[in-house]
């Protein structure tokens, strides 16, 4: 992964994510653009790690502000899970322990490469709590979830999506993949 975004790919990145940003403004009611833009023009990595989030079919726009930090939090909102992080595994470890079939990479290396996080549960459920706004996501697809250490210490992971009006977590061996899961992210900036 690139370490910096040329100037030209830094304008074109801002410009898709402002258009996002506005187009949908009951996501983030109370911020405003001028802030976030700063704060990712301060943080050129961060710019690189939002280019590979839109890059992938993430479709990342700004769901909250941490009360604690400050931080602008950047979820992908695309309505599937997105299409070029899809068919891998959950971590590294479950990568390595395929003998055949290997899928390409795992979803934590993946977000890790990225410079994301993969959503907790909870965080899953708040951007599906956006559904009563009129959006609904993965109800196709679906999502690995970070984990639980209690879980994953006993070879499984989790993953969810929304099924018949309500977000359902289930359990997979976490060498499983499928063509139809990804893994959603988020940015702190």
């Amino acid at each position: 992964m690139k370490k910096e975004l040329s100037p030209k790919q830094r304008v074109e990145l801002l410009k898709i994510i402002k258009a996002r940003f506005e187009k949908n403004m009951n996501r983030h009611k109370s911020i405003e653009w001028t802030k976030v833009q700063a704060r990712l023009e301060a943080n050129p990595g961060k710019l690189v790690s939002l280019n590979e989030m839109e890059l992938t079919g993430g479709e990342p726009d700004v769901v909250g502000q941490d009360k604690k930090t400050g931080e602008y939090l950047f979820y992908d909102c695309s309505p599937e899970s997105p299409a070029g992080r899809r068919s891998f595994c959950y971590d590294h470890t479950a990568l390595n322990a395929r003998r055949e079939h290997k899928p390409k990479d795992s979803a934590m290396n993946r977000a890790a490469d990225m410079g994301i996080e993969l959503l907790t549960e909870e965080e899953y459920r708040q951007l599906q709590s956006r559904h009563l706004a009129g959006e609904k996501f993965d109800t196709k697809t679906s999502s690995w979830l970070k984990t639980p250490d209690a879980i994953r210490k006993l070879g499984g992971a989790i993953f969810a999506d929304y099924r018949y009006g309500q977000v359902f977590v289930y359990h997979n061996g976490a060498e499983s993949y499928y063509a139809a899961r990804g893994f959603r992210g988020l940015l702190r900036v």
